[in-house]
């Protein structure tokens, strides 16, 4: 018997038939898997196979490969060996695991076209993963009948668990991952909150070694970079418009950024843009379309077409190119030059320029007059509140910085190999700039290890074989590079691989801010399938868990959007809405059970452990307010903002701080578009400085630049720093801060407006003692915009395409 599905097989494998009688025990897996599939022998010939195809596919024959689930959620999938009755993998994988689970599913398939077929399974029972050192050798292939799909047809594998508390992390706690790119020493990081942050009214920050936090301006900072360029300007971004300036005041107009990069072309410079191009943005009978996503790639092509800038556009079906970097060279001293990187959230593009005041009117006419950005209303009429953006980026110097632009060359190389036309892939080929004559990686350590304000970096990246040249086309190369090499595509997944990790070495506190947060669907109360299997939210609740049931102190704060981008009414956003909700619900559940069976479902509540915020302002009306009619355009959700004059400021951040010692950041939300490596392409940096570790300072509180970065993230969002925040794992801060969060959503949905303090709210939902998360009453809808709070479910955003002749279905709001 065969049971078949669409061909592809991402996220889940549930197999439609039993293939033991027993009723076995779920247990938790929380660690790592190591597995080796050696070979398969005796496949059922590929003639059964044939006779289920129809028409022009009737020769079609068949490829066998082998997918690896636990609840339902695929951890790892073999290559496709074609033509093969007897296929030989020998293909390792080194899986993390926080899964309850009865049984680790090994399902033979075959891929045919359009779609795949099981032949059978081998299960492997939890409870002996937890009894034993290592299960191994060759197991029967079982049918739906329960017996061998075919006499002597068996799976060759070996399976050893190891849990979490046995696994040895690397010393320093985030010392080097076994990832694409090695960590770098000697390494020299900016962090920076919003475009501009200088001279804001944020306090600066003491530190150890006598030194102070001051805080940076990106778009400054990258204006000079650009300027002071001499040889190359890679820019890779999702969204880039020519006419952004990236300086305010007298200064605004030389830095509007495409005549900038003109200018520095006409100078001798190689100036490259590597962006996404929106499918809906074309030119059809003589007519231009914008795009949905308005990310300008066709208005910035034109733009740049009679210049020496090259602009290459990267078309995904139905994922993106999600990648934010700037590479420059800069000064190196000696008459040399070196390799400087900027990664994170930040795009070039409409409304990204922002300041810890995060303005709604007041720069209407000012700073934002040609920089209006509101996609949440229909067609934003006159004196409609912009949307304020808060983001978080960075600036590499050192080794790292090079790794940087090894990518920018994999990514430019790939998508110039894909263009049509052979004489404009030639020309594209050799755009890039060779760097003999730079300083060389080696050589670049911009800070000596024995220096103590030195950093270790490390790149990380979701992307595969698909969207970057150079990947290794098998299985043993990829392993050798780091790489998983699932069916015939090698792909790094190592973003989620550093957040997992990360959040594993974590001892006292996490600090994230994600423009989305959905994942671990395998563990939901229902929707199980939906294909979220990142395992960052199950990682934080089972965090949280031990530490209770240890009866020691954690506490995470999650700061998110109060909706995704876009009409909170509409079916994506809805969508995306519900499945976020689906991930808070199972984490307070896991956090709930933790307490009652420690006893202290009394003395601590579920929000005393993990909290979600949101950011908003309210600005009152100062003399004469502007347009306050009901312009044309307008409705009565833009009528209602003028009068109310609040609205959210757009968490756009995607970086993640753990016990003041370590930082990630860069492109990638925690969804399974941004981690799972196959679908939307993105960066990340993960960093530390080595002097101001737990382990140097003997467990002190730590003082270094992340402390301040955190420090000065609070400032920003709360608007007052106080001594407590120094420990954000202490009962007395977390009740303190969701405190002052719930003040201020009370403050921004009263009827009066008055200017806020802080932005910092809490996320509009009721979390009750038993970990239950309900509507907050009086809010079920968002204000003046409405929306259901806690989502819709609305079929999801299901679409299908075709890539390659194979039809695909995916979820694209997860």
């Amino acid at each position: 018997m065969t049971i078949g599905g669409s061909h592809h097989d991402q996220g889940q494998q549930e197999v439609p038939f039993k293939t033991t009688k027993e009723s076995l025990q779920v247990l938790l897996l929380h660690g790592n898997l190591d597995i080796w599939i050696k070979e398969a022998k005796n496949l059922p010939s590929k003639d059964i196979f044939q006779k289920i195809m129809q028409g022009p596919f009737s020769n079609s024959t068949s490829d066998p490969y082998v997918t690896i689930s636990a609840a339902g959620a695929v951890v790892g999938r073999t290559s496709v060996i074609e033509y093969s009755e007897n296929p030989f993998w020998d293909q390792h994988f080194k899986v993390n695991v926080a899964h309850y689970a009865a049984e680790v599913l090994f399902v033979v398939k075959v891929d045919v076209v359009l779609r795949w077929q099981i032949i059978g399974a081998v299960r492997i029972p939890v409870e002996h993963l937890c009894s034993r050192q290592k299960v191994e050798g060759s197991f029967p292939i079982l049918s739906a009948s329960g017996k061998p799909c075919k006499p002597g047809s068996v799976l060759t594998l070996s399976i050893q668990y190891t849990s979490v508390d046995k696994v040895s992390f690397n010393q320093p706690r985030f010392g080097e991952l076994a990832t694409y790119f090695p960590q770098r020493k000697g390494g020299q990081v900016t962090l920076y909150q919003d475009a501009h942050a200088h001279d804001c009214g944020l306090p600066n920050f003491e530190l150890d070694n006598g030194l102070e936090y001051k805080q940076s301006s990106c778009w400054d900072d990258i204006f000079d970079a650009i300027s002071q360029a001499r040889h190359l300007i890679y820019i890779g971004g999702w969204s880039f418009y020519h006419k952004v300036k990236l300086l305010r005041g007298k200064n605004a107009e030389e830095s509007m950024l495409g005549d900038l990069l003109k200018k520095k072309a006409l100078e001798g410079v190689t100036v490259l843009l590597l962006l996404w191009n929106d499918p809906s943005s074309r030119k059809f009978l003589g007519l231009k379309y914008d795009g949905i996503m308005r990310t300008y790639g066709e208005e910035t092509r034109r733009f740049f077409e009679d210049s020496l800038v090259r602009v290459l556009l990267r078309t995904e079906a139905i994922y993106s190119q999600h990648q934010k970097t700037l590479i420059v060279d800069t000064d190196a001293g000696a008459g040399k030059r070196k390799i400087t990187a900027f990664v994170g959230g930040l795009d070039f593009s409409l409304g990204r320029y922002d300041t810890p005041e995060h303005p709604l009117f007041g720069t209407l006419k000012t700073a934002h007059a040609d920089d209006f950005h509101n996609p949440n209303f229909k067609k934003p009429g006159e004196g409609c509140p912009r949307e304020p953006w808060h983001d978080l980026h960075c600036r590499i110097d050192g080794p790292a910085a090079y790794d940087v632009h090894t990518n920018f060359e994999e990514r430019w190389l790939k998508a110039s190999e894909q263009l049509e036309l052979q004489k404009l892939k030639s020309s594209y080929d050799g755009a890039l700039l060779k760097i003999d004559d730079f300083v060389s990686m080696e050589d670049d350590p911009c800070l000596s290890e024995d220096n103590p304000e030195t950093w270790n970096v490390q790149i990380f990246r979701s992307i595969d074989s698909n969207s970057a040249k150079g990947f290794p086309e098998n299985s043993k190369e990829a392993t050798n590079k780091n790489l998983v090499r699932w069916k015939n595509v090698s792909i790094d997944m190592s973003i989620h691989t550093a957040y997992d990790m990360a959040i594993r070495a974590a001892q006292n506190f996490i600090y994230i801010e994600s423009q989305y947060f959905v994942g671990s669907s395998y563990n939901w109360d229902s929707f199980k399938d939906s294909g979220a299997n990142n395992l960052i939210p199950m990682e934080i609740a089972l965090k949280i868990v031990n530490k209770i049931k240890a009866n020691e102190r954690f506490s995470a704060y999650i700061l998110i959007p109060m909706w995704p981008e876009g009409d909170p009414t509409s079916t994506a956003v809805q969508s995306i809405l519900f499945w976020q909700n689906k991930t808070m619900q199972m984490m307070y559940q896991m956090i709930y059970v933790a307490l009652r069976e420690a006893g202290l479902e009394n003395q601590y509540l579920p929000q005393d452990y993990l909290n979600f915020f949101c950011l908003g302002n309210c600005e009152a009306t100062e003399g004469e307010t502007p347009n306050i009619k009901t312009s044309k355009g307008s409705d009565k959700t833009q009528t209602l903002a003028r009068r109310r004059r609040q609205f959210m400021i757009y968490v756009h951040s995607k970086g993640m701080i753990v016990d003041d010692e370590y930082v990630i950041l860069g492109s990638a939300n925690i969804n399974e578009r941004s981690m799972d490596g196959t679908r939307d392409t993105e960066i990340a940096m993960g960093t530390y400085q080595p002097h101001h570790t737990l382990a140097k300072k003997d467990l002190e509180p730590l003082h270094g630049q992340v402390h301040g970065y955190r420090m000065s993230l609070w400032a920003e969002h709360i608007g007052m720093i106080e001594e407590r925040f120094k420990q954000p794992e202490s009962v007395e801060c977390v009740r303190r801060v969701r405190y002052l969060s719930e003040q201020n959503w009370r403050q921004f949905v009263a009827d009066e407006a008055t200017e806020m303090k802080g932005h910092l709210m809490k996320y509009p939902v009721e979390v009750d003692r038993t970990g239950k998360v309900k509507k907050l009453p009086g809010f079920e809808t968002f204000p003046n915009l409405g929306g259901n709070i806690m989502g819709t479910y609305l079929g999801g955003n299901i679409m299908g395409t075709r890539l390659g002749g194979k039809h695909i279905l995916e979820n694209l709001t997860i």
